[in-house]
């Protein structure tokens, strides 16, 4: 018998431009998790970001936060796998930024509790948007120096700018065998994202843990970008919505309505329940 790990992206693919899960979404998917289906979401979001999002959806299974550098049970908050830098790889990450003149947001963990921390004089109209839509987030700490900026346990850096000045970034990190990279422009927005993570924090490698957590056989994802490739690559079978950038579709096993049409809902109540409960 067959046991399959069915992953989703959410912003594009699960999420509609509204930034929400229809309510047919919701219901499709809970009634079908209730009777047995292993569903999960992949995001470079936080589990706070990913939690203000997907309200309604099931919580029984752990989702993938940050791109892959944490596994989460979205219940309880407890963190289930991590992948970490170490200091020297902090230190270069953050003498490299100062050097290129580029003010990132730091996601760390200071005396136990996660931050995300600026500085406010060097925001520019991405970061302002970031903050804007994400009021009330407790993680947010505005700090005033370099020193305060680059404090605690750093896991995550996110670089929100103009492509030219982030490209020389991506090219120093992209080409570091301790880091993965990744650039790209913002879901329906001008400015461009630039993340700089531990080189086994991937979607595609927590993907391989949740597997074998669940002794999966298989595994059927769903994603929108280029990003998604990874996972595309390491799934069974692999579905590119129909709003999905052109890289993705051509390595899809299948093209399913878009995000604003419940694409991934509807595939999973017509193709899905005869899978999992067979």
């Amino acid at each position: 018998m067959e046991k399959i790990l069915y992953v989703t992206d959410l912003d594009g693919t699960l999420l509609n431009r509204q930034d929400t899960i229809s309510e047919f979404s919701i219901r499709t998917i809970n009634e079908l998790v209730d009777k047995g289906m292993l569903f999960t979401y992949a995001t470079a979001r936080s589990l706070v970001s990913a939690s203000s999002v997907t309200g309604g959806l099931s919580t029984k299974i752990p989702i993938i936060g940050y791109n892959g550098a944490f596994i989460f049970q979205p219940s309880t908050g407890e963190i289930l796998s991590k992948e970490d830098f170490n200091d020297e790889e902090r230190r270069f990450v953050k003498d490299t930024l100062i050097r290129h003149g580029i003010s990132p947001m730091v996601y760390s963990f200071i005396n136990g509790v996660e931050s995300v921390s600026w500085i406010p004089a060097n925001e520019n109209d991405g970061v302002r948007r970031y903050l804007s839509v994400r009021k009330g987030d407790k993680r947010f700490r505005a700090v005033d120096d370099i020193d305060s900026l680059y404090e605690g346990d750093m896991f995550y850096f996110t670089c929100i700018g103009e492509e030219d000045e982030l490209r020389p970034i991506y090219d120093i990190f992209s080409n570091d065998s301790r880091y993965r990279c990744t650039i790209q422009q913002e879901l329906y927005r001008p400015e461009y994202w630039c993340e700089i993570m531990p080189a086994k924090a991937s979607k595609s490698n927590a993907i391989k843990k949740l597997k074998d957590m669940w002794g999966c056989t298989k595994v059927i994802s769903f994603g929108d970008a280029i990003n998604d490739i990874p996972m595309f690559e390491i799934s069974d079978e692999c579905y590119a919505v129909e709003n999905a950038v052109d890289e993705l579709k051509a390595v899809a096993t299948g093209i399913i309505e878009s995000n604003q049409d419940d694409g991934v809902a509807k595939w999973l109540m017509r193709r899905a329940t005869n899978t999992f409960l067979s």
